[in-house]
């Protein structure tokens, strides 16, 4: 065993080389090179404090990669790293996975935990106290709690993934743990407390595993001088390809109406008579003002819709400065002081701190209102987003035109070594040109950039097919074309097919088409937004190995089917995001301002970098084989086609069509 004392760290070539610590240890171990190529350049930009962009191929095995930079960081206690990753799947393949996997080569070497948001964990005060109230509080059956109750008893972890059911929004949000409802020390339950304990195992923790959504949470509150993690030294962003969209939700507003009348609701629901001031004293100034607060949240989300009917189609939903009169504001703020002064004429201490949490949260959604109509955050677009389902779900949104400030300021001036990978970073050329267009999106000036290659031999295990034939997407006669190439290429590799498309009205639309189809082939039928989750939906797929999916944003990236059941992916348009959305629209007319070509820097960029993550889709293994098939004849009749197929693997390319192409 080598202790903390040993300051030379771990070498890349010692753990992941031919000779090296895992192969010593497993067998079945294929030293890759450009796993060491990327190992050592992570170790460079770690020990260096410089920060580095790296785009590793499928099956590169870039988790070992950068951990060989993690552990040796910890192993020379340079300080904390933290680990970031977009996926629950990741997180738990590092967690479950490869860093135990590593630490039983390198025994008492360095620790790591995996970091949750603070309202994954049971708070047991809040848990005794929702038990005491529980007639008052809850409508439905309360079971669930008594349930609760015998779990807090045996877990070790006290999170919600641990419990063998899933409790319902309203119980589990009554008992889980809760910022600005926490006596903190003064509680009967510190030393037990499930979120402090993993608070102090994070605190001595080496490497903190987390993903992006809590990074971003951490970096916005610790501009607050506040933070929900522990100081880390460096950062590590698996999946970097999604920081630009989290942070556009971190750096924004997002209202719901739904949100606001669940929040009221758990306050006080006439209708059922349960909710915090159900059966308390002196409630009844309290209950009129959160009767007031319904009847203006409905008057106020009226006018949003009405406004959307007249003027909001116009410009998918994007609003000016005082597009409505808030009249929802002024009446949030009367229940808010309110509760407040309830807090204080408490009799115990735990209804003191629920007053106040319901007071934090009014808070919250009255400063992003007040903020959302009067267009306060500068550099952001503002639109409301009406969906209608069985009931209207109303959402107002509000995003920067530009991450990279936010991202510049809150992560790239404060850590020394922040390194970004994922498998989609690249435009290709040469390294640090190939980077430019992501590195500006997220405000990254100064890094080093590394490409390496799939070790998987694309040329023998992938034929693509691209169909110059067929109309243009955007011609009414696509669709018919569509479905017929569709057919074609299905029984080509007998079902076993990802069909991507890009908008849920055309998913919809070919699906409806193509259905007594399928049934005829004896293809099962999986769509997504069929009322069936995204994870059910890939097992159903990998179970039956003839079946067809069809999906639309979630599926081009993240989905992971080795093997036989995935050997055709169809892409049928080229994913350019939809220009008419109003953030895409915003960001189009300001690039239009500072005299660039939009389509040129950011439509093309952003989709070819969609398009080589549906690609990837098909081979995640050295024995997968497929194709690769795309409807859209842009592809070949475009000028801008060529620069889809520079950015992906060489591969075995046929032009189908009655013309010669060159």
């Amino acid at each position: 065993m080598i202790s903390f004392a040993h300051q030379h760290g771990l070498e890349a070539d010692a753990l992941l080389g031919t000779a090296g610590l895992i192969a010593a240890q497993w067998p079945n171990f294929e030293s890759r090179p450009e796993q060491i190529v990327m190992a050592r350049r992570v170790q460079k930009a770690m020990r260096g404090g410089h920060h580095l962009m790296v785009e590793a191929g499928t099956g590169v095995g870039k988790s070992f990669a950068y951990l060989a930079g993690a552990i040796d960081q910890a192993i020379a206690q340079k300080g904390k790293v933290l680990i970031s990753t977009h996926t629950i799947n990741l997180q738990q393949q590092l967690i479950e996975k490869d860093i135990p996997f590593l630490a039983q080569l390198l025994p008492g070497r360095f620790t790591a935990r995996l970091a949750k948001g603070r309202g994954h964990y049971l708070c047991k005060r809040r848990l005794e106290y929702a038990i005491k109230r529980k007639i008052s509080l809850f409508d439905e059956d309360t079971r669930e709690l008594g349930l609760i109750a015998e779990w807090a008893e045996e877990t070790v972890d006290g999170s919600m993934s641990e419990l063998d059911f899933v409790p319902s929004s309203e119980i589990w949000q009554a008992v889980r743990s809760e910022h600005g409802n926490c006596q903190g020390r003064k509680c009967p339950y510190y030393q037990k407390c499930f979120y402090w304990r993993m608070r102090r195992q994070l605190e001595t923790a080496d490497i903190i595993v987390a993903n992006h959504a809590l990074l971003f949470s951490d970096l916005v509150l610790k501009e607050a001088g506040v933070g929900v993690l522990p100081d880390y030294h460096s950062v590590i962003l698996d999946e970097a390809h999604n920081v630009e969209h989290v942070a556009e939700d971190h750096f924004g507003i997002r209202i719901s109406q739904f949100g606001l009348t669940y929040l009221l609701d758990r306050l006080y629901n006439p209708r059922k008579r349960k909710g915090m001031l159900a059966f308390g004293q002196d409630t009844d100034t309290a209950k009129d003002l959160v009767k007031k607060c319904r009847q203006a949240a409905q008057v106020f989300f009226a006018q949003v819709q009405a406004w959307y009917a007249h003027a909001g189609q116009e410009n998918n939903g994007r609003c000016e400065s005082e597009f409505v009169e808030n009249n929802l504001g002024p009446t949030l703020k009367q229940l808010r002081l309110e509760l407040i002064n309830m807090s204080k004429r408490a009799k115990s201490e735990d209804d003191t701190f629920e007053w106040l949490r319901y007071a934090d949260q009014l808070e919250a959604i009255e400063t992003d209102l007040n903020d959302f109509i009067l267009h306060r955050k500068d550099g952001c677009v503002y639109w409301v987003e009406i969906e209608s389902n069985h009931r209207k779900k109303i959402l107002l949104r509000c995003a920067p035109l530009d991450v990279g400030p936010h991202l510049k300021r809150t992560l790239f001036d404060e850590y020394e070594s922040v390194v970004l990978t994922s498998a989609t970073l690249s435009l290709g050329g040469s390294e640090k040109e190939g980077f430019a267009f992501f590195a500006g999106r997220l405000g990254l000036e100064s890094f080093e950039a590394l490409q390496v290659g799939s070790p998987f031999d694309y040329a023998r295990q992938v034929r693509m097919y691209l169909e110059a034939d067929l109309p243009d997407p955007n011609s009414p006669d696509f669709i018919d074309a569509a479905c017929e190439a569709i057919k074609k290429y299905l029984l080509k590799s007998d079902g076993r097919a990802f069909v991507l498309f890009t908008s849920y009205a055309m998913l919809k639309t070919t699906a409806e088409m193509l259905t007594d189809w399928l049934a005829e082939q004896g293809m099962q039928l999986l769509t997504q937004g069929g009322g069936i989750d995204r994870a059910r939906l890939l097992e159903h797929f990998k179970q039956d190995t003839r079946s067809v999916l069809f999906g639309t944003d979630s599926f081009w990236q993240g989905v992971d089917v080795p093997g036989e059941s995935l050997s055709n992916v169809i892409i049928v348009k080229l994913p350019f995001a939809v220009p008419n959305h109003p953030l895409i629209a915003g960001r189009i007319e300001l690039l239009k301002q500072q005299g660039h070509n939009p389509f040129f820097s950011y439509q093309l960029p952003m989709a070819i970098i969609k398009f080589k993550q549906g690609f990837g889709r098909l081979i995640r293994n050295k024995t997968d084989s497929g194709m690769v098939v795309v409807l859209d004849s842009r592809i070949v009749r475009k000028m801008y086609g060529k620069q889809f197929i520079a950015a992906i693997p060489k591969c075995h390319i046929e032009i189908v069509a009655d013309e010669q192409f060159d």
